[in-house]
């Protein structure tokens, strides 16, 4: 069963990030934060091109609130656009933090995939509706 956040789209990911992701701030390094979203990115583009796909930009991105140490972290994504090779994933991450489990918004997104052919060039995107 995928679990859905509504119109954020599915969480694909639910991480804690750990003391080694602290910057000088004291807050999550905004790179892991990065590479999560990548992560669940391409996992629901995988899926939607039916086979390898590449990052080719992020796009819009925003930080809205920092990651604390103990937030458990939510990566939401769904499809935002797609052309002939290339799709646009929206992704957003939301913390639950403390006692309370305040959901907060952390930060948010755009990342762009290409589907890859077996010589890892672009490849036409399977028709909507073929998964």
């Amino acid at each position: 069963m995928i679990e859905t956040g509504g119109d954020r789209g599915e969480v694909v990911l639910r991480v804690m990030p750990r003391l080694a992701d602290i910057n000088a701030n004291g807050h999550i390094f905004g790179g892991w934060v990065l590479s999560q979203m990548d992560i669940a990115g391409g996992i629901v583009a995988h899926r939607l091109a039916q086979g390898p796909v590449a990052t080719v930009a992020i796009e819009s991105m925003k930080f809205i609130t920092p990651i604390l140490l103990g937030d458990i972290v939510s990566v939401y994504a769904r499809e935002e656009r797609r052309g002939r090779t290339s799709i646009a994933i929206r992704i957003d991450v939301v913390a639950t933090r403390g006692i309370a489990q305040q959901q907060i918004e952390l930060t948010s997104g755009v990342y762009t995939f290409v589907a890859l052919d077996a010589n890892h060039r672009p490849r036409p995107l399977p028709q909507e509706g073929a998964v």
